[in-house]
């Protein structure tokens, strides 16, 4: 069965994921959808400083949006955020270092946030993949705390589109496989900005994921990964899958927010060409430019035809597209999806409690 679905999943990679596969979809794009005046709401992006993440924070920039840029690397988001204020000339954008290893931290960035800010958009791009089986300092799987938790580990912070390879390891260099950084909304950073988000009008929140889910069924029986062998591809094609799942949890949770979750194609992005040059080698005219692997988010953050749609969806160049394969049996029963969100809220309330000042 995992024969197929990789199968599968990698021929339609290379039909719809790539620049051909978005500049094909574009054709039925409204370009009005986006360009909108979006000054006075405020946005804030994790993972801003490169790739995706900020190719998404410039295009809310010009858009006139106060946009906060959440990295854990100063040098490099200083970098970012004045090259988005010089392009833009939008002076509305502020940078927050979050050292997102700490789960306490997180929680103390929220509280202090939702004291000082106001927030319309949470844009969750930031994670981690490492492909042996690694733990925290608090003990927690890494690829589990960043992904799904979001705790991100000990993780050089690489930034990528949310690629998930089911080639033979010994096929790609590697870094790639010790670690990648991809787009995402994860958990204890969702719910803890919750409570802003419902104060605000017209509220979203939006999940960079990876189509690379679409190869795995949920599995709450292991969340950490700790039983069978250890392959850090298919780890991270679990925690995107728990990413899907929870954001149509979410939906029905809280319907005064717009929960959505995206998967942006392969992009050509600074770490596909240092981590995967092989790969890039072969593929660089056929990836999409960051801009077009950031279209998506763009359009479900500032357009308000994604708000027509229903919450919990799963989007790729700007439609709702399925959640699986077919005849790939990864459908869950729902008892099981109702308990990734019972263990997730207990695996971060254990966080929150010790945090101090919360």
């Amino acid at each position: 069965m995992s024969w197929y679905r990789n199968t599968v999943w990698f021929v339609k990679g290379l039909r719809e994921y790539t620049r051909g596969g978005y500049e094909s979809a574009s054709r039925r794009f409204n370009p009005a959808d986006v360009e909108v005046d979006v000054a006075g709401r405020s946005f804030l992006v994790t993972g801003a400083n490169s790739g995706i993440g900020k190719a998404t924070a410039k295009e809310i920039a010009r858009r006139g949006g106060t946009v906060h840029l959440v990295c854990r690397n100063k040098e490099r988001a200083e970098v970012a955020k004045e090259e988005i204020v010089t392009e833009t000339g939008n002076q509305n954008i502020f940078l927050h270092i979050v050292d997102i290893s700490n789960p306490k931290e997180i929680w103390k960035f929220a509280e202090k946030f939702q004291n000082e800010h106001k927030l319309n958009v949470l844009i969750n791009n930031a994670g981690c993949m490492v492909n042996n089986r690694e733990l925290t300092e608090d003990g927690l799987e890494k690829n589990f705390a960043t992904n799904t938790l979001d705790l991100q580990g000990k993780c050089t912070p690489h930034f990528f589109t949310g690629i998930t390879f089911p080639h033979p390891r010994n096929s790609i260099p590697e870094p790639f496989w010790l670690q990648i950084l991809t787009g995402e909304c994860t958990y204890i950073m969702t719910t803890a900005l919750v409570p802003l988000l419902e104060k605000a009008a017209d509220a979203r929140v939006i999940t960079v994921s990876s189509g690379g889910m679409l190869v795995q069924k949920l599995n709450v029986s292991d969340l950490q990964s700790g039983s069978g062998p250890f392959d850090g591809t298919m780890v991270y094609a679990q925690n995107k899958r728990q990413q899907v799942v929870l954001t149509e949890q979410w939906a029905k949770a809280y319907r005064n927010i717009h929960f959505s979750v995206m998967h942006p194609g392969w992009a050509d992005t600074p770490a596909v060409r240092s981590s995967m040059p092989d790969f890039y080698e072969r593929m660089k005219n056929s990836l999409r430019t960051e801009a077009q692997g950031a279209d998506t988010v763009l359009w479900l953050a500032v357009s308000a035809e994604a708000t027509k749609l229903p919450s919990g969806l799963f989007f790729q160049d700007r439609q709702p597209v399925p959640t699986h394969l077919p005849l790939a049996y990864t459908h869950s029963p729902p008892e099981d999806e109702e308990k990734l969100v019972e263990m997730l809220e207990e695996f971060s309330q254990k966080f929150k409690s010790v945090s101090p000042g919360i």
